[in-house]
């Protein structure tokens, strides 16, 4: 059987991805052990017979301090069990085994927030709206009545006793330093001060 040139080039693509496979397959169920147990920091334990436990066969062994474990080792530790056997518990005094927990009795009797507002009676409404007229002069001719000058922003007003300004400011009375305006709108009558400059 002769092999073209693009069929050699398929098998040999195909035999070098069949061997990385193969090593990748080879890798997972067998994972590589270190020869040296120092180098992975895993120290061999010693066997304990069952029945006895580890703290009475080796006298001048060391309690573990309180890090996490050097090694990963599998073995049952006897005298770390030992240690985890004799610690008290020590609470703050609910049993934890309990599925309820105990609720305290209140002092004194609890009240919600509709008794409360009952309690204080209906909100006061809310002030009217500030008049924002500034008033910044009059003039007056003889045999005319008076009449005032009322700025909003970059309108200006001229207007005299009863006449209504910008459809909602009515003005009741003109002074020499004040004029008395009401919002016929929600009848909240305001003096406004005569302005300098």
């Amino acid at each position: 059987m002769k092999l073209g040139n693009e069929n050699r080039n398929k098998l040999i693509a195909a035999a070098v991805l069949g061997v990385v496979a193969l090593v990748l397959v080879a890798r997972m169920f067998f994972p590589s052990m270190p020869s040296e147990p120092e180098a992975t920091g895993v120290v061999p334990v010693p066997a304990v017979q069952p029945g006895r436990p580890a703290g009475k066969a080796r006298a001048g062994a060391h309690r573990p301090s309180a890090g996490p474990p050097r090694s990963i080792d599998p073995s049952l530790r006897y005298d770390w069990l030992k240690a985890s056997e004799d610690t008290k518990y020590e609470g703050n005094g609910r049993n934890i085994f309990l599925a309820q927990a105990e609720i305290p009795k209140p002092i004194a009797p609890g009240q919600t927030d509709a008794e409360k507002q009952k309690a204080q009676g209906p909100p006061p409404p809310p002030p009217p709206p500030p008049i924002n007229l500034k008033f910044y002069g009059f003039a007056s001719r003889p045999g005319e009545p008076k009449k005032v000058f009322l700025s909003q922003g970059e309108d200006v007003f001229i207007a005299s006793e009863g006449q209504i300004i910008d459809r909602r400011y009515k003005v009741l009375h003109i002074s020499p330093m004040s004029v008395e305006i009401e919002d016929v709108l929600s009848n909240n009558r305001q003096m406004i001060p005569l302005t300098q400059g």
